[in-house]
């Protein structure tokens, strides 16, 4: 009777060679950057400190993977392989994904609530919400849809259209009012709208809810358009006027850092 047949395990010399060689295959992609679009054999050996036969054996592996590329111009360039990764990178990466530990650190840093809006049509989105340690109730819910012309959140997904846009959208629709300070003349809307696109970010004082200050910043899309707002939603009383300054800056920070990652995944 013979016993059980035991697993074969690579021995632990071997196990570590496959590790370096794909650390240094990793160390040779990361010479690469913006200004370094093209490597050679010698700048290889030198940076992972080896032979330049050495370098050359890691670069033509990468070569056959196709993470590599022969330039024209002499060197090494990164090859398809990389870019099909980009783009299911890419794909990997919606707005909420990327977003939401933006809202995280800002909802940690001004200790409110804060929420992220998409438009379709009239009506503003909300996709994310992180809320504060001392929750506020606000129409804002996640999965709520709301008029246009009412909020910080909404004002903002408007203000960059062109105003013909604005003016057709804000037409088609019974424009509420939910408090005394909520505006429903379209003219008076967009006018709005013009002072929000010139200071760069909108702040409304009781327009949905009442008593509820919003500062909304607008989140831009690689192109440069528009896809979404972010903004922080507190009591009034929260946010006095000296401290209202600081809170818009660390809005539009937050929407800045986030654009730029929309601007990296191509969204």
């Amino acid at each position: 009777m013979t016993g059980p047949k035991s697993e074969k395990v690579a021995p632990v010399g071997q196990y570590r060679e496959r590790n370096s060689t794909a650390d240094r295959a990793l160390d040779i992609l990361g010479l690469f950057s913006e200004n370094k679009l093209s490597v050679s054999g010698q700048e290889v050996a030198t940076a992972l400190g080896t032979a330049r036969s050495t370098a050359y054996r890691y670069l033509q592996s990468l070569v056959g993977g196709g993470f590599l590329e022969e330039d024209p111009g002499g060197g090494f360039r990164l090859g398809l392989r990389v870019l099909e990764l980009a783009r299911l990178a890419r794909r990997g990466y919606g707005l909420s994904e990327i977003a939401l530990p933006v809202m995280r650190q800002l909802c940690a840093q001004v200790g409110e609530t804060v929420l992220l809006t998409r438009r379709a049509g009239g009506a503003a989105i909300c996709v994310e919400r992180c809320e504060a340690d001392h929750p506020v109730r606000i129409s804002y819910e996640r999965g709520s849809v709301l008029p246009a012309n009412a909020g910080a959140s909404a004002l903002a997904l408007l203000a960059w259209l062109p105003e013909q846009e604005c003016r057709e959208l804000l037409q088609g629709q019974r424009l509420q009012r939910f408090t005394a300070r909520t505006m429903t003349d379209v003219d008076a809307v967009v006018e709005r709208l013009a002072d929000i696109r010139r200071d760069g970010y909108c702040v409304s004082r009781g327009e949905l809810d009442a008593d509820i200050l919003g500062i909304a910043a607008p989140v831009r899309g690689a192109s440069g358009a528009v896809v979404a707002a972010l903004s922080v939603a507190a009591l009034e009383h929260r946010v006095p006027d000296r401290r209202l300054p600081q809170v818009i800056e660390a809005v539009r920070n937050a929407a800045d850092l986030i654009n730029d990652q929309l601007a990296v995944t191509g969204d």
